[in-house]
């Protein structure tokens, strides 16, 4: 079976968001199920992707918002009120209708879509109904743009939240409609997406690929370490939980360290916390963290920080969205939504890995299970989306 994945940014070998650990991890399990992957996309500026030989680019794109100017952020938003699209989608408008056809087509021939989340889809949503799709469900992306909308301070930022969350919810109804299966990253996901039952959906537990040797005889460099995109609502949103509502509760000898790219607003109101901004290697950064904070607060699908966490084996305390999605959660990751709760747990084990005691846990045997757990998952879909291939050649 030849696949091709539309998805909009295509692995280049150096991923630094979740979506794209996630997006490498599915390519490669879809790899090990039997099929023929062909990946069509873009690529960060200056970057190349990671499989040329399997890899349709079509052309670069930065859809940052921390990195947009102002007339860039008005472009956007201009783009997507005269279009009807959300602006994520109108982000990768960056190409005509006819240029993506075209390019499609010279993958021919293939026999179905993988549609890798709303934001590409969603720009050429009629380009694909010509052949059987799979659509992957990285978050429910309306409810967490509706989570945006209620955090939001700023009247602007509310109104063009509600309205992401408003198109983002009927994107989302059309694509899992249409789809011969679905894969979410999380089984509540699947139950918001209005799909249990349906015998047409199933959540891929994910694997990041940490070096797990490196927390093997680790070095400890600092109580406390978050990293992450903070300029992304939903990540931000945890942060600022945790530095509001946690924080005060520490001990004052436990420091805190942020790494990743972080608002400059919201390190104005935290000059206590040590923000060091992107790391070199991020898995040295955490296996260097006496304890792993994992602080998310809103968002949906499943979190990748917690899944690398529990890989290589690292303490942590946990808030319970952190671990939706995972069926067995390490004895050395302490799970609670309260803020002196979080603290307390946080203020016993700091010390514990201080005076030397070891709080590891062998993360491989978790790994193998979310693999095996996986590759049964993919099945599942691939089986389905055989029978609709099989069908259609059929009826033809």
């Amino acid at each position: 079976m030849h696949l091709l994945f539309v998805t909009s940014l295509v692995p280049d070998g150096k991923p630094t968001t979740g979506y794209e650990i996630a997006n490498k991890a599915i390519i490669d399990g879809l790899v090990r199920a039997g099929a023929r992957v062909t990946v069509i996309g873009f690529v960060w500026p200056g970057s190349k992707p990671l499989d040329p030989d399997n890899t349709i680019v079509l052309g670069e794109v930065d859809v940052r918002n921390d990195t947009a100017n102002f007339a860039q952020k008005l472009l956007w938003f201009g783009k997507a009120m005269m279009s009807g699209l959300t602006v994520s989608s109108v982000k990768l408008r960056v190409v005509t209708k006819e240029t993506f056809r075209t390019a499609i087509a010279s993958v021919e021939p293939f026999d179905a879509y993988v549609l890798n989340g709303v934001p590409l889809p969603g720009a050429f949503e009629d380009c694909f109904d010509d052949k059987p799709q799979i659509f992957i469900a990285h978050n429910v992306e309306h409810r967490s743009a509706r989570e945006n909308a209620e955090a939001a301070t700023s009247p602007v930022q509310k109104y063009l939240f509600s309205r992401e969350s408003r198109l983002l919810m009927g994107l989302e109804k059309r694509l899992c409609g249409r789809a011969s299966f679905v894969f979410a990253l999380a089984d509540d996901d699947i139950d918001a997406l209005g799909l249990s039952g349906t015998g047409r959906a199933a959540a891929l537990p994910l694997v990041t690929g940490a070096d797990t040797a490196k927390s093997k005889g680790r070095k400890i460099e600092r109580d406390l370490g978050l990293i992450g995109t903070w300029t992304w609502q939903p990540n931000r949103i945890g942060l600022e939980w945790f530095l509001r509502e946690v924080a005060p509760h520490l001990d004052e000898d436990i420091g805190v360290t942020v790494a990743g790219s972080t608002p400059a607003d919201l390190k104005a109101a935290w000059p206590d916390v040590n923000f060091a901004g992107r790391v070199a290697d991020a898995t040295d950064f955490v296996c260097g963290c006496a304890v792993i904070p994992l602080i998310s607060r809103a968002g949906s699908g499943v979190q990748l920080k917690t899944i690398e966490t529990f890989e290589l084996g690292l303490p942590s305390v946990a808030t319970a969205l952190s671990v939706r999605g995972i069926a067995d959660i390490p004895d050395n990751c302490i799970v609670t939504d309260d803020p002196v709760g979080f603290a307390k747990a946080v203020n016993a084990m700091v010390p514990r890995v201080r005076a030397g005691e070891d709080l590891t846990r062998e993360g491989d045997a978790f790994r193998a299970a979310q693999l095996a757990r996986f590759d049964q998952q993919i099945r599942l879909g691939l089986d389905r989306l055989e029978t609709r291939i099989a069908n259609g050649r059929e009826a033809a």
